[in-house]
Parts: C-alpha cells; sequence; structure tokens
C-alpha cells in the first residue's frame, strides 16, 4: 500500500506549472520529509497525494488505488484512509475541541451517527486519548477559538490521529509552535506511524527538524525534485542548491544568502 508517482506534473486553469516530471516510490510505512522554499510546491504535491488535486500529466498510484480513475463514493472511501494534517486546522472557533478531534471519523460514519456526534459527542474517551500524547486532554471541552496557534495545530493532529488514516500528509504542522514543542510533536508523529506502520510525508521549512527526525528528505525547487536522499546524504551544497538566493540553510540553521545565483536544474540526485 505504497504511493509511486511517474512523470507527474500539474499545470493550473490559468497556465500557472506548480509540478513538473514528479517521478518517486514511497514504501508502506515509510516518512519522508519535504523541503524546500515558498513556493516550490510542497503544498501542491501533499494536496495530489491527498486527491485533492489530480495530476495534469503523468500517473498516480496510492493505497493500491489509482485516484484519477475513482469516482463518487469510490474516491470518498479512498479519501477516508488518508488523514491530511494543515498547517492552519479548518476549526470552527466556536467548535468544542471534543467535536473538533470527532470529526476525524465522520467520513467512516453514517450520516445519522455523524450528525448525532455533532451535537452530542459520542466518543469521549477516544477523543480523550487522542489528545492525550498532544498534551492537550485538559482542553478537551474547550472551545477552539480560545486556544492558541500551536495548540490548534495540535487538535488537528489529534483529529487525524483518531481518524486512524493509512496515510499521513501534514503541511507544515508544527509551525506555530516553539522550537522544543515543534521537536517533541514531529517525534510523536513518528513514533505513532512507526508504531502503525503507515506512511508519513510531512512539508517543512524547518531544515533541521527535517534531517532530525525523518529518515528520507526530498528537496523541491521550482516544482521538481532537486535531491531525494537519505537525510544523512544531504550535504550543505544541496541545501545552497535548493534554496539558491532565498536562503542559505544548514543542518543546523537557514540564514539569508547574499549572492549566490540560482542554480540550474540539474536531474535529481541521490535517486
Amino acid at each position: 500500500m505504497g504511493i509511486e508517482l511517474q512523470g507527474v506534473g500539474l499545470t493550473h486553469p490559468g497556465g500557472y506549472v506548480a509540478l513538473q516530471d514528479i517521478s518517486l516510490q514511497i514504501a508502506a510505512g515509510e516518512r519522508v520529509a519535504i523541503i524546500g522554499s515558498s513556493g516550490a510546491g510542497k503544498t501542491t504535491l501533499l494536496r495530489l497525494l491527498g486527491t485533492g488535486l489530480m495530476p495534469s500529466q503523468g500517473s498516480l498510484r496510492l493505497l493500491d488505488s489509482e485516484p484519477a480513475k475513482l469516482t463518487g463514493r469510490a474516491l470518498q472511501r479512498l479519501r477516508t484512509r488518508i488523514g491530511l494534517i494543515h498547517q492552519s486546522p479548518p476549526l470552527p472557533p466556536r467548535q468544542r475541541v471534543i467535536t473538533a478531534v470527532l470529526a476525524g471519523r465522520l467520513g467512516q460514519w453514517s450520516l445519522p451517527r455523524a450528525l448525532l456526534s455533532l451535537c452530542f459527542p459520542l466518543d469521549i474517551p477516544g477523543a480523550r486519548a487522542a489528545l492525550a500524547p498532544l498534551d492537550l486532554q485538559d482542553r478537551l471541552f474547550a472551545r477552539c477559538d480560545q486556544l492558541s496557534g500551536g495548540q490548534l495545530q495540535r487538535v488537528g493532529i489529534a483529529r487525524v490521529l483518531y481518524q486512524g488514516a493509512d496515510l499521513l500528509l501534514a503541511d507544515e504542522p508544527v509551525s506555530a509552535m516553539d522550537p522544543i514543542l515543534a521537536d517533541h510533536t514531529l517525534g510523536l508523529l513518528n513514533r505513532l506511524a512507526e508504531e502503525r506502520q503507515i506512511s508519513l510525508i510531512a512539508s517543512l521549512h524547518a531544515v533541521d527538524l527535517a534531517l532530525r527526525h525523518f529518515s528520507r528528505v526530498i528537496g523541491l525547487r521550482d516544482g521538481r525534485i532537486l535531491f531525494d536522499c537519505a537525510a544523512a546524504d544531504v550535504s550543505p551544497a544541496d541545501l545552497t542548491a535548493l534554496y539558491g538566493n532565498d536562503s542559505l540553510a544548514t543542518q543546523e540553521i537557514e540564514r539569508p544568502l547574499a549572492t549566490d545565483p540560482a542554480p540550474s536544474l540539474a536531474p535529481p540526485r541521490c535517486l
């Protein structure tokens, strides 16, 4: 139940090319970080893997299915197996935390059960258990507008953990957290993915976190894969090439780069 992309490209209706010639394989249970500057295509790639977008070119296969060939209920069933962790979780301000977490299974429940749970939460112990590893069990009945940005991100993570997905896609999941909490949360996501033997793919701006928590790192620039390596093989030269004039990223820090010209796009390294 892995992921395979062959020659995938995505062009938006206005003609903007977001992804070009993306070919990669991700095995079931593998944990991968995607890094690159803003606008590199990281979020677009995750949306494509989450079936929110379909390729303009090439083929995509995930969880033993080809999303482009599915319609209606078959596509919906596939989507219930994919957990999406958003940078800014779409949580209504007046919604209670418990309701937000239980919403992770709305796609798996019958309509009557889903509607009932929105009014009368049906699985309080399950919601509390999903929040506990994230140290939010005491906010179970708080409203979302009473939480900080980092707490809202953790509620979004708890909702996906409660969903019990076969594939986790995380788009900047710790961007609103302080460094210690971000480090802890990424470690938790990786441990849970390993325990459940499910794939975890996360886009990150923090290069040090990507290299510390993920065994495989993909560098994306201008919609293309610049390198696809084991984390231990990513070099400062790779990161300089990846970020170009945007920033100089090393395994420890990210700093502005003053003069280096943007590199030409060569075939991906380490494949």
